[in-house]
């Protein structure tokens, strides 16, 4: 668990964030309230791609990205530009480990400017906070 500096960091920044794995968690819980898990499910699918060292994993990893977030009526389908969208398609056969890049910048941007600071906003970000804090006065007040 988090202690309440690391929880308080982060509202630094959206990779602070997403650099906690506790962090991660309730931010992904945030979005599936709000009906856009796939952001992050995609955006965390293309740092694990990025990792791959076997080719012929990467062509499979592609191929599963492509159909759960790019292609016209996947079932995690990411809102991003024809264009975009057109440029991985037309590379999807041959894939490297930068053909995402530009799709995972569009949606790692509407999180960082949208979906961030409305969780920074809410009610369970409050709460866990305020939870942390209060956990912490007691274990240093144990008087009160």
């Amino acid at each position: 668990r988090s202690t309440i500096r690391e929880t308080m960091a982060w509202s630094e920044s959206v990779d602070t964030l997403l650099a906690n794995k506790d962090g991660l968690a309730a931010f992904r819980t945030f979005l599936r309230s709000e009906f856009s898990e796939e952001n992050i499910e995609f955006w965390l699918a293309c740092e694990d791609f990025k990792k791959t060292k076997s080719s012929t994993k990467m062509v499979s990893k592609a191929q599963k990205i492509y159909s759960d977030f790019i292609q016209a009526d996947a079932p995690k389908e990411i809102n991003i530009d024809f264009h975009t969208r057109n440029h991985i398609s037309q590379n999807i056969s041959e894939p490297t480990l930068g053909c995402f890049d530009d799709a995972q910048r569009l949606v790692y941007s509407l999180m960082a400017k949208d979906s961030f600071p409305r969780f920074l906003r809410s009610e369970e970000y409050k709460e866990l906070v305020n939870k942390q804090q209060d956990g912490n006065q007691k274990r240093w007040l144990p008087f009160l």
